[in-house]
C-alpha cells in the first residue's frame, strides 16, 4: 500500500497553517505540533495500514466531508451530528479501523437519544476540527498527487506497447508486401522463360534445315571442284574415262588414239632399214643415219 512519509505531510500542513500559529507563544506552538502530530498519526499507520487502500481513502474523503460541513456551516444541527446506523456511515466511519478514534479526535461524542445512537460534535473543540480537516485535506491532495504520478509512466508504458503493437504491425505488412512483390517478379520470369523455351522450340527444326541445306550445298560444290580437276584440259577426256570423248560441237572430232603391241605387222623406221621390234628388243637402239 502507497503511503507518504510523516515528514512530508507535516510540511504541507505546517505551510498551510503557518498564519494561525504566528503569534502564538512557544507553548501554544508545541502544544499545536504535537495535536498536529497525533492526526497524523491516526492517518497513518492508524487508517492506512490496516485498511485496503481504497477503503482508506473513501473513509478519508468521509471525514473530510464531516469537517467541510461543519466548518461551513458550525450552526446547522444537521451536520453536528450522524446516526452510526446509517448504512454510508457504518461503511466508512464505524467498520474501517482508526476511523472512528479519527473522529473522536476531531470532537465527535458517542451519545444516546430515543435508543438511537449518534456521535455529535461538540462546538468547544472547533479548533481541533479545523486542525484535523487541515490534515486530512494535506493528506489526501498528496495521495492525489502521487496517483497523478504514477499515472505517467503508466500511461507512457501504455503508449510504448501501442506504438510497439503498431510497429510490429507494419512490419508484417511490410513483409507481405516485399514477398508479393518477389512473388509476382518470379511468376513474370517464369513465363518469360517459358516463352523464350517455345520460341526456341520452333526456330530449332528451320535452323536445323538450313544447315543441312548449307553442308548439302558445299558437298555439290567440292564434287564439282573435283570434276573440273579430273578433267584433261584440251582434250575433252578425263581421268578414268575408257570411252571416246565427245567431241565439241563446232570443233573436228580428235583422231582415234593408236595403241601398239608386239603383234602388229613390222613398221620399218625410214632411213634406218629397222622396224620397231628391231629397236625394242635391242638394249640400244641404233642412232639415226642420213639416207
Amino acid at each position: 500500500m502507497a503511503t507518504i512519509s510523516p515528514e512530508s505531510l507535516a510540511a504541507a500542513a505546517e505551510r498551510r497553517n503557518q498564519q494561525t500559529s504566528e503569534g502564538l507563544t512557544h507553548a501554544q506552538q508545541l502544544a499545536l505540533h504535537e495535536k498536529k502530530t497525533k492526526f497524523r498519526r491516526l492517518i497513518d499507520p492508524g487508517i492506512m495500514r490496516p485498511n485496503p487502500e481504497l477503503q482508506a481513502m473513501k473513509s478519508l474523503e468521509t471525514l473530510l466531508k464531516l469537517c467541510d460541513n461543519l466548518i461551513r456551516e458550525p450552526d446547522n444541527s444537521k451536520y453536528q451530528r450522524f446516526k452510526t446506523t446509517n448504512n454510508f456511515i457504518q461503511e466508512n466511519i464505524i467498520k474501517p479501523k482508526g476511523t472512528v478514534e479519527y473522529a473522536r479526535e476531531l470532537g465527535f461524542r458517542p451519545e444516546v437519544e430515543d435508543f438511537q445512537p449518534y456521535y455529535t460534535f461538540n462546538p468547544t473543540r472547533m479548533e481541533d476540527l479545523k486542525i484535523g480537516h487541515a490534515i486530512l485535506k494535506d493528506f489526501i491532495d498528496l495521495q492525489k498527487q502521487k496517483k497523478e504520478r504514477a499515472a505517467i509512466p503508466t500511461m507512457t508504458q501504455k503508449q510504448v506497447a501501442q506504438e510497439t503493437a503498431e510497429k510490429v504491425k507494419l512490419a508484417f505488412m511490410e513483409d507481405r508486401r516485399t514477398k508479393q512483390e518477389r512473388d509476382d517478379r518470379e511468376k513474370e520470369l517464369r513465363a518469360i522463360r517459358a516463352a523464350q523455351g517455345g520460341a526456341a522450340a520452333t526456330t530449332t527444326p528451320t535452323e536445323s534445315n538450313q544447315s543441312r541445306n548449307r553442308t548439302q550445298r558445299r558437298r555439290r560444290h567440292s564434287d564439282d571442284d573435283e570434276e573440273d580437276i579430273r578433267q584433261l584440259p584440251g582434250t575433252g577426256r578425263v581421268l578414268g574415262d575408257d570411252g571416246p570423248a565427245e567431241p565439241i560441237a563446232g570443233e573436228p572430232p580428235s583422231p582415234p588414239s593408236q595403241v601398239h603391241s608386239s603383234d602388229d605387222e613390222d613398221v620399218s623406221m625410214p632411213g634406218t632399214g629397222r622396224t620397231l621390234v628391231d629397236v625394242s628388243s635391242t638394249e640400244h637402239p641404233p642412232p639415226y643415219e642420213d639416207q
